[in-house]
């Protein structure tokens, strides 16, 4: 049911028949918040974001196998930094999407199946007020699920191992003080796409009024922008998705850190927030409320929605190329080549460590890659499964050289995993034992990243 909210009469001209003055935004506010909280979705929404990622972290950590295909999986039980960067990688694929579309995507359209707007526009008496302080409700209480979902995760992390040092996606080692300060800001610039799918979700909760489509929207938007990211699209385009900043975080986590397309993605994102707040703002103004039969925005959804959207798109897309240069896949040879080596060395010396070895630096192992793509055959940039590396590196101590080979399967926004193909005293084996225990091998399997920007 919708809330009574009741305005003070103002008296008119000379004494006539009081009008009444528009209700105050606080306390259209207050009433959509009691609407929000005591919708049972939110509040199963608050339940599963503030409890299950901690829980589901915890459970994680106390198992034998590990998530390794996702990026920081293998590294769970060696630190309680990677859990909630598991978990942010999760959702920023399914449940930021599906939080947007069941609080923002139905925050208009609930009005539409109850039958409210007639009475809720004669009480307010303003629609600009009520469009404010829906918006305001609906991101009041995504930000409240996201808090959820980075704290608990982070208190699951640290409950089951503890702050230890984290291996960035290179293979450098970050201190627990700097792996809490680099997840924190991680999940901060995951709320940019985070409110971009939040507008679309107002924009499709208006213009669709109470069609299942409008609550679902986010949710479709998102897996297209899912789909896009794993097809070998030009670098700027890449770029332009809103949806680039769930995955660009893992830039913080690289030494030196790379936060160009991160800055990127988060700018894009605010862009795509504020231009589709905008376009719902301006439907909402010129919707029909008198009309019961019409609950949303018809044919004005296409010219006032999806049409400037893709103007955005093509705008960002083209300032993107021109601003950073980028063409093709972003993806070649050269840089391959600089990121197998340098998380190889960082890696050899975590290993030897482990191992008990004297110390080394990456100067003193001065690793190189030799890198090419379908067996020298065809272009040697792009994304694919059919890269092969040859890492060569010095022995500390011995001054010989030694090699290694590791077979790549690079994604196309530039992560890839690169897996041992000998000699079996390094990669061979999944696990090394040490003063008689067994520790995870980090250069049995490894994750790394290539930057696509020049």
């Amino acid at each position: 049911m919708s809330a009574t909210v009741t305005a003070a009469p103002v008296a008119g001209a000379g004494g006539g028949t009081p009008r009444r003055r528009p209700a105050p935004v606080s306390r259209i506010l207050r009433t959509e918040l009691v609407k929000q909280y005591s919708a049972w979705r939110v509040r199963l929404l608050l339940l599963a974001c503030w409890l299950g990622p901690g829980l589901l972290v915890f459970a994680v950590d106390q198992q034998s196998t590990l998530p390794s295909d996702t990026l920081f999986g293998r590294w769970m039980h060696a630190t309680g930094w990677a859990g909630p960067l598991v978990v942010l990688g999760v959702a920023g694929t399914w449940a930021l999407p599906l939080v947007t579309s069941m609080v923002a995507g139905d925050v208009f359209a609930s009005e539409d199946r109850l039958g409210t707007w007639r009475h809720l526009i004669i009480t307010v008496r303003s629609h600009r007020r009520i469009f404010a302080a829906k918006a305001i409700a609906s991101l009041t209480v995504i930000g409240l699920l996201v808090a959820g979902l980075a704290l608990s995760s982070i208190a699951g992390g640290l409950l089951a191992v503890g702050s230890r040092p984290l291996t960035g996606v290179d293979g450098h080692q970050l201190s627990g003080a700097d792996a809490a300060g680099n997840v924190l800001l991680a999940w901060l610039c995951a709320l940019a796409p985070t409110l971009a799918l939040a507008a679309i979700g107002l924009l499709g909760s208006i213009a669709l009024g109470r069609s299942p489509m409008g609550l679902l929207l986010p949710m479709l938007v998102a897996l297209g922008m899912q789909v896009a990211q794993l097809l070998p699209l030009p670098v700027a385009l890449r770029l332009a998705l809103p949806g680039y900043a769930f995955i660009s975080w893992n830039g913080l986590f690289a030494d030196p850190q790379q936060p160009g397309p991160l800055l990127i993605g988060v700018g894009v994102s605010l862009a795509w927030a504020v231009v589709a707040t905008v376009l719902a703002y301006l439907l909402f103004l010129r919707r029909d409320f008198t009309n019961l039969n019409n609950d949303g925005a018809g044919r004005r959804a296409l010219t006032l929605g999806v049409v400037p959207l893709a103007g955005l798109l093509a705008a960002t897309t083209a300032v993107l190329a021109v601003a950073t240069g980028a063409g093709g896949s972003g993806i070649t040879q050269d840089k391959v080549q600089r990121s197998v080596a340098t998380a190889f060395a960082h890696l050899y010396r975590y290993q030897q460590a482990q191992m008990r070895q004297p110390a080394v630096t990456e100067a003193q192992v001065q690793a190189t890659a030799s890198c090419d793509k379908s067996e020298g055959l065809g272009p040697q940039d792009g994304a694919g499964n059919d890269w092969r590396c040859t890492v060569s590196w010095t022995v500390p101590g011995f001054n010989a050289t030694a090699q290694a080979v590791y077979q790549l399967d690079v994604a196309a926004n530039g992560r890839y995993t690169a897996d041992g193909d000998g000699p079996v005293q390094l990669n061979g084996y999944f696990l090394i034992v040490t003063d008689g225990k067994a520790v995870p091998n980090p250069l049995w399997q490894f994750d790394g990243t290539v930057d696509l920007l020049p």
